[in-house]
């Protein structure tokens, strides 16, 4: 008979790094001991970056398909702390596919810079990004934030590349063309204030408070306007004019000095950069998130839409009112990398790809499961919780109809009859979870009377609202 594990006999057991079982396979067995999720400084993995390079260069196809051929000037990448960690860096290695550049990893295994790959082999232009920062990622990677920064700056000081070559140089020279100082001008990594999280969008949506759309992507805006990067920011050699100035990387180090000026110049500590972020949302057509695990997805956390569709109706409604900048015209198109489909060299040779369009991703979710008889029977089936859980997926309906116009009849009709308008699975819901009930009703009714939605049977609008009013009557008599 073996030994018994040394966790049972009070013995030390070693540190290793954990891992995702769907993901990283049975090498993060057994469990029990004292794990890491990883280690920061060699973010981006190898394996990451592959798969994000591969996912970068799938979108740039799709937003050519979505837009006559045309390449984006200026991209969003989402970078959210938990996926980061699950995924190595997969979103991180896709912003850096992006701007054409690669990691540079030290003989120790860490990621010391991010260099910038000859245009002669990148072989397209430099795409500029728009890193939007989850608080986690903000505050779990700071010095990845810091390389990224770097990276950022020297591709806009990269004067012996022509501008159309160079998308991230081309909008650096017109904010200043604009009066944007050097530190405005090249911020390309946005977040919340320091010490806050969330787009708070979903508190909007949650709670009715808002009449049209685009006071959703204005919060989202006013809570990401706050730029990030090295605090030790020195400018005083780089003149983006000057091919032979020195780069941000060799004027300045870690705990040297800062310039004059505001701190806009001198440091990204979360300084408030809005006019930046707004150009680059005139400049930008799509936005990237990537979604880390098969086991939730866009339509089961109120986060996806308050912040990756916020910011499509925050660049939808910066575009309309002062206009799309360059040659970035069109409507703003939304991808989605689905980097638990595949790994390694089979991520790019998935069926269909791992990259998707925002709209094929919603229809697909809705029908496996927010319509599935079988999801439905099964959160019914465990009870107050799961009925929770169907009236949080009907909030979120609502979120993605408002941010990115995601509206299409036959998810609410469905949804309608499966939930509300069968008499039996509206009672057992009004038994579990009254309130979960009442939320779903009010969200359908919500739906109709912003005009999301007309329902194909005329009479289901006047039954639902009987339906709520008696869903009320009950709750204050406490029945």
């Amino acid at each position: 008979m073996p030994p018994p594990p040394a966790l049972f006999l009070a013995r030390f057991v070693c540190v290793r790094k954990g891992g995702d079982l769907l993901r990283d396979g049975s090498g993060v067995l057994p469990t029990g001991r004292n794990i890491h999720a990883l280690d920061p400084y060699r973010m981006p993995s190898a394996l990451a970056f592959k798969k994000g390079k591969a996912a970068a260069e799938r979108s740039l196809e799709l937003h050519r398909q979505d837009h006559g051929g045309a390449l984006p000037e200026t991209v969003a990448v989402s970078l959210w702390g938990l996926e980061a960690i699950k995924s190595k860096g997969e979103s991180l290695g896709l912003a850096l596919a992006l701007v054409g550049a690669e990691p540079v990893v030290e003989a120790t295994g860490r990621v010391v810079r991010f260099e910038l790959v000859p245009l002669e082999i990148l072989g397209r232009p430099r795409i500029d990004v728009l890193a939007s920062l989850s608080g986690i990622f903000r505050d779990s990677f700071a010095h990845v934030v810091e390389l990224l920064d770097d990276l950022l700056v020297r591709a806009a000081g990269a004067a012996e590349e022509p501008v159309e070559l160079n998308f991230v140089r081309k909008h650096a020279l017109e904010l200043q063309a604009e009066g944007a100082d050097l530190g405005a001008a090249t911020a390309r990594i946005f977040s919340n204030p320091v010490g806050e999280f969330g787009s708070l969008v979903s508190d909007q949506v949650a709670e009715g408070r808002w009449e049209k759309s685009a006071e959703l992507g204005g919060t989202w805006a006013e809570r990401n306007a706050f730029a990030f990067g090295r605090n030790d920011r020195n400018f005083q050699g780089l003149d983006l004019q000057r091919p032979d100035s020195q780069g941000p990387g060799e004027a300045s180090s870690l705990g040297g000095s800062h310039g004059g000026g505001r701190q806009g110049v001198s440091g990204r500590g979360g300084t408030e950069c809005r006019a930046t972020l707004d150009a680059l949302m005139q400049s930008a057509t799509q936005v990237v998130q990537c979604v880390d695990s098969v086991e939730y997805g866009l339509t089961d956390i109120q986060e996806y839409y308050a912040n990756t569709g916020a910011m499509v109706r925050a660049m939808e409604e910066v575009r309309r009112v002062q206009g799309p900048k360059g040659a970035s015209r069109g409507k703003v198109s939304c991808t989605v990398v689905e980097g638990f489909q595949g790994s390694g060299h089979s991520f790019s040779q998935s069926k269909g790809g791992p990259v998707k369009r925002l709209d094929e991703v919603l229809r697909l979710e809705y029908r496996t499961k927010l319509l599935n008889p079988k999801w439905a029977e099964a959160m019914v089936a465990s009870g107050s919780g799961g009925a929770f859980e169907v009236s949080q997926r009907m909030t979120a309906l609502i979120g993605w109809g408002a941010t990115t116009g995601f509206q299409e009849g036959w998810v609410f009709d469905q949804a309608a009859q499966t939930y509300a308008l069968d008499s039996d699975m509206a009672q057992r819901l009004r038994e579990l979870n009254p309130e979960a009930l009442k939320n779903i009703v009010g969200r359908l009714l919500e739906a109709k009377a912003r005009s999301m939605w007309e329902p194909s049977d005329p009479l289901a609008g006047q039954r639902l609202a009987q339906l709520y009013e008696d869903i009320d009557d009950e709750m204050e008599m406490g029945l």
